[in-house]
């Protein structure tokens, strides 16, 4: 007598959270819907708490307003960014998980050449549980992959690798592009797909886009802090680019590797331009400053002001964001106490995070 075919789990389906950051209803969930729906989802609703968000039914998921964060954090909640996508972060922070995957709320599900709909999570998930190679470049990209290997000349006592703790996803259609760039190239679209991982070398700083992609919370979530950012704040657009300027030189100082390139998604929608140049132009300025602080950052286990004594003098917004990463990294350990210490009694100066009103 045949047996019953037990179905297969989803890859990591208990060790992963999925964090939309969003100020609408969620109706391009849909779209995703055979890919992330087995998936439990973090929702982090920014702008106006009143407004009712709607999620498609048969999804898991937490919602968590602006009073939910004041409410989990207190007055730590002033380093979550507010009227900006840079609010994700607050879902890594309450995450449970091993693993994130955070995506855009116009992110769509692209397709291959051959027409065939792309599972990016899948792909994420295979670059995170593969090793990446930062000290020693493959000229095939990713040994890992299928149908790929280290070439000649690439030494043997590298090819175990490092373990991966970003995988850094790009976009069909709307190019990730800067306001000047908008406005010089309006109707530019991404039609190329290059079916390639690479990772990014050692000592190598890269843009780092938040609209698609996942990361080895354990490895690396404290450094995934998207700063303050937009409202109140000189300048915008900039928060995955410093969460991924310091994320990558920590994965350097860690031995840790960061993939780019597959898996692709569907950007729809192009931002408007000089609205973007309104937020982006102090921060294109100051960027000039900021990667050559990144550039020869040195590390050492006393150092909790570098950003402020280092870039204090570039603009008093430095200062600012130095105070607020302390206070990032002191609601982390808070909220995501050492294993070991897990069984202590409840930090007194946060209320753990309780599921909100809206989650089902």
């Amino acid at each position: 007598m045949a047996h019953p075919i037990t179905p297969l789990s989803p890859p990591l389906k208990d060790e992963l959270d999925i964090v939309i950051p969003t100020i609408r209803n969620l109706d391009f969930l849909e779209m995703w819907r055979p890919f992330l729906q087995p998936y439990h989802l973090i929702i982090v609703q920014d702008g106006d708490p009143t407004k009712v968000i709607n999620v498609p039914d048969g999804f898991d998921y937490e919602l968590y307003n602006r009073n939910d964060v004041n409410r989990v954090l207190g007055p730590k909640a002033s380093c979550i960014s507010f009227k900006d996508s840079a609010c994700r972060c607050f879902g890594f922070l309450v995450s449970k998980k091993k693993y994130i995957f955070t995506i855009d709320d116009d992110c769509f599900v692209a397709k291959d050449p051959s027409g065939k709909e792309i599972n990016a999570l899948a792909q994420h998930i295979q670059n995170l549980l593969t090793p990446s190679t930062p000290l020693f470049f493959n000229t095939l990209y990713d040994p890992y992959r299928e149908g790929a290997d280290f070439v000649r000349g690439y030494p043997f006592s590298l090819r175990e690798g490092v373990s991966t703790a970003i995988s850094h996803g790009l976009w069909l259609n709307i190019p990730d592009y800067d306001a000047p760039t908008q406005l010089v190239k309006p109707r530019e679209r991404n039609t190329r797909y290059v079916d390639a991982v690479m990772t990014i070398p050692k000592g190598t700083l890269f843009p780092m886009s938040g609209m698609n992609l996942a990361f080895d919370r354990e490895l690396i979530g404290p450094a995934m802090y998207f700063g303050l950012m937009d409202y109140g704040q000189p300048f915008g657009r900039y928060d995955d680019m410093w969460a991924g300027w310091c994320a990558k030189v920590i994965c350097d100082h860690l031995n840790l590797g960061v993939k780019t390139g597959l898996p692709y998604i569907w950007h729809s929608k192009a931002s408007n331009p000089f609205v973007n140049l309104k937020k982006e132009y102090k921060g294109i300025y100051l960027q000039e400053e900021i990667i050559p602080f990144f550039q020869s950052i040195v590390f050492s286990k006393k150092c909790t002001t570098m950003v402020k004594v280092k870039l204090g003098y570039v603009s008093h917004y430095f200062q600012q964001l130095g105070d607020a990463m302390l206070t990032w990294i002191e609601a982390w350990v808070e909220l995501n106490p050492p294993k070991e210490a897990s069984a202590a009694a409840e930090p007194k100066s946060l209320k753990k995070e309780e599921p909100s009103p809206k989650s089902t």
